[in-house]
């Protein structure tokens, strides 16, 4: 089969096309046939290096797929080849083939396309693994995205409105902006020409929010704490702004704050099954009664990668970059 191999870490020139071997399952895995896989944050930084592949997972990039099943393990008896089936990875996704544990499989969701639902899996388990199974989220409390037009932003902000709760983003311009409002965000907050903490701080009559979904990191650690109102909880996906930082940690104790922190690719494969039936069980409703859709910005050829990486890069896309082999 043909997969994208990083060549050497570095920039997104690395990422050449070649022939590897395919795949091959084990008892409890499916063979799939790549439809489509989508760009991730964590693509980047494997390509560079700094993000290695948990043990025993694919060498290669990509942690979503949709596609048919081609081959069955001998112990898997919901799915059969040619079955069209999302699924989420531990990598290998920006290749023809990918081999997946059945725990990791979904069906396509009712109205989704075979290649938009590639799209859907890192983003859904992430936000709802954090955000509902961990921080608890509930209908009538309030929700802070930072970075409300990315991947994880234009999901969340849709299923956090289906679910009765109020929606603040940040983004950084008017066009993000607006594509955030237009998704169902209550409160859109440009940071760079808003400080997001008085703003919050205006809008909940000074109480703040009940739960943060944050990618940045240190920057933004003290004024997160600020932002949240009593009881509050911080869940961290990320460290694009650092992950060191000088903090005065008087509000978890005044305001009694949960601070939490997690990966997705990284969990057992117990973690990543329990958080695939909670999204089926979950979500998948939600998005066949088109209340949550996936926001595809770009697809392109999985031949193009680079290209994708380095659109990524330039943060000027809102939602998700698609691959298509």
């Amino acid at each position: 089969m043909k997969a994208i191999v990083i060549t050497s870490p570095g920039g997104p020139e690395v990422l050449q096309l070649q022939d590897v071997e395919d795949p091959s399952i084990k008892d409890d895995e499916v063979l799939i046939q790549v439809a489509a896989t989508a760009l991730n944050g964590a693509d980047l930084s494997q390509r560079m290096g700094s993000y290695s592949p948990p043990k025993g997972a694919s060498p290669y990039l990509g942690l979503e797929c949709s596609g048919t099943i081609l081959a069955v393990g001998s112990s898997v008896h919901r799915w059969k080849p040619g079955d069209q089936v999302c699924a989420l990875l531990s990598g290998g996704g920006y290749a023809e083939k990918v081999a997946v544990p059945v725990g990791q499989v979904l069906p396509v969701p009712e109205g989704v396309s075979l290649r938009d639902a590639g799209a859907l899996p890192e983003v859904v388990c992430t936000v709802w693994s954090t955000v509902f199974m961990m921080s608890h989220l509930s209908p009538g409390e309030s929700f802070l995205i930072h970075g409300g037009s990315s991947g994880i932003g234009t999901f969340a902000i849709q299923i956090a409105k289906h679910l009765g709760v109020r929606v603040f983003v940040t983004a950084g311009n008017e066009e993000k902006l607006a594509a955030c409002k237009n998704l169902g965000a209550d409160v859109c907050i440009n940071y760079k020409t808003e400080d997001f903490v008085a703003r919050i701080k205006e809008e909940t009559g000074g109480k703040g929010v009940d739960v943060i979904l944050d990618n940045v990191g240190g920057p933004y650690l003290q004024r997160n704490l600020e932002s949240l109102n009593i009881g509050g909880r911080l869940f961290l996906i990320g460290f694009l702004g650092g992950a060191v930082t000088e903090v005065n940690l008087a509000p978890l104790l005044i305001k009694r704050l949960t601070v939490q922190a997690a990966g997705l690719r990284s969990r057992s494969p117990e973690n990543k099954v329990e958080i695939v039936k909670e999204v089926e069980k979950h979500v998948w409703p939600a998005i066949a009664a088109s209340k949550v859709k996936p926001v595809i910005y770009k697809s392109l050829p999985l031949s193009e990668a680079a290209e994708g990486h380095r659109l990524m890069e330039s943060s000027i896309h809102i939602g998700k970059i698609i691959l298509i082999p």
